[in-house]
């Protein structure tokens, strides 16, 4: 029979990793929330003995197991001399992202009974730094809202079995902000004549026609679009050929609001076009 696919969803409180688990239940993970984690092997073995044709289980194990932190780095070693596919995604935050969704929620943070929220979290990031060295994927959640957690899932886990193309995602982003850290290509936009400058286009964001006019209409857009065309065309294929299910390209500009989106949305169309499944964020669109 084969080896299940164990994938354990863990990292700091309010990252998101109850998002996550409903997302991998949607695409056809067996979820459990909160398994003990000496309960682990146990219910591995039910599972592989059961005729049930589950072939994927996600669980989210995190510090509210007090024993989670002793116990793991041997029930893992253990699984994976018996060949199951153990792999460990990590969710993580900034302090102020995690602050901020504490104070919005109204939720207590785990480890905050007899101090501060940010002692707290400190306190659980230091905790959880040695499974963060040996998570097989890490995914920063700071700039995600709850859509944007979902997509970036789907991104990873979504099988590649259904569909006939690798999945496409597209992503704008401000170099001002940060890099995407999940971009299998990034690209720069910045030498393109900037709308910011345009008083008349400065508060509209690349998706407005007027933005997408102005940065289309250079001779260096042009050339551009053309040669990014030709690069996907050559890529695309070798890609496929490796196996990728998901492809991750961002581009940027200076503060994601005009030309990256513009020459993300060309990016968008030309995909399309070839009836690939294509998602497009524009991360920084709204940011001042």
């Amino acid at each position: 029979m084969e080896k299940l696919h164990v994938l354990i969803i863990t990292g700091l409180s309010g990252s998101g990793k109850s998002t996550a688990l409903r997302t991998l239940e949607d695409i056809g993970f067996f979820c459990v929330d909160n398994l003990p984690v000496v309960l682990l092997p146990k219910f591995l073995e039910i599972q592989t003995g059961s005729p049930n044709g589950i072939s994927k289980i996600a669980l989210v194990m995190d510090l509210r197991q007090k024993s989670f932190l002793e116990k793991y780095p041997e029930i893992f070693a253990h699984l994976k001399e018996k060949e199951y596919k153990i792999e460990i995604l990590f969710l993580d935050a900034s302090n102020d992202a995690l602050i901020r969704r504490f104070s919005e929620t109204r939720r207590v943070h785990p480890l905050s009974e007899k101090c501060s929220v940010l002692d707290g979290i400190t306190s659980e990031r230091k905790k959880l730094s040695p499974l963060k060295e040996m998570a097989d994927k890490v995914i920063e959640t700071s700039s995600y809202n709850v859509h944007q957690l979902k997509d970036a899932i789907q991104r990873f886990y979504l099988s590649p079995s259904t569909v006939k193309r690798p999945v496409i995602n597209l992503t704008s982003f401000g170099y001002h902000h940060g890099l995407p850290l999940d971009s299998d290509v990034v690209l720069d936009v910045r030498f393109l004549p900037n709308p910011y400058f345009i008083k008349d286009l400065k508060d509209l964001d690349g998706n407005n026609k007027k933005v997408e006019n102005y940065v289309i209409g250079w001779k260096e857009s042009k050339t551009f679009l053309q040669q990014l065309f030709k690069l996907m065309e050559y890529l695309m294929p070798l890609y496929k050929k490796e196996g990728k299910a998901n492809i991750n390209i961002a581009l940027g500009c200076t503060g994601g609001k005009h030309r990256s989106v513009v020459m993300l949305n060309q990016l968008g169309k030309y995909f399309l076009d070839k009836d690939y499944l294509v998602n497009i964020k524009h991360r920084d669109i709204d940011r001042s």
